[in-house]
């Protein structure tokens, strides 16, 4: 399984992000993936890789958590939740992605 935390430059969410994902990693039994942080760096690479914000959670190269319609950019990313939007899934969300795709690898 290949995971990559896709950011902008000094993205306030990529903490939060990436804590929440070894917590879903570690709870879905998958603590010994590694987790790749990359940063995206221009609007040219933005548009390139179909970046729609930061943070971007990719996991085997798809975006679990993608949204139909949403703009690419060099912007921060909101997501929903039950409790309204926040800088990051939530690691239940995240889990639940994570176990899905292990179950397709």
């Amino acid at each position: 399984m290949r995971i990559e935390v896709v950011v902008v430059q000094d993205c306030p969410n990529e903490q939060l992000a990436a804590g929440r994902l070894r917590q879903a990693l570690e709870a879905a039994g998958l603590q010994a993936v590694d987790v790749v942080t990359r940063v995206v760096t221009d609007r040219a690479e933005a548009e390139r890789i179909g970046f729609t914000g930061s943070p971007t959670i990719l996991i085997n190269g798809e975006d679990p958590f993608a949204e139909a319609g949403r703009a690419q950019g060099m912007t921060c990313r909101l997501y929903r939740t039950p409790e309204g939007s926040d800088g990051a899934p939530s690691v239940s969300r995240l889990q639940q992605a994570l176990t899905t795709a292990s179950h397709h690898s």
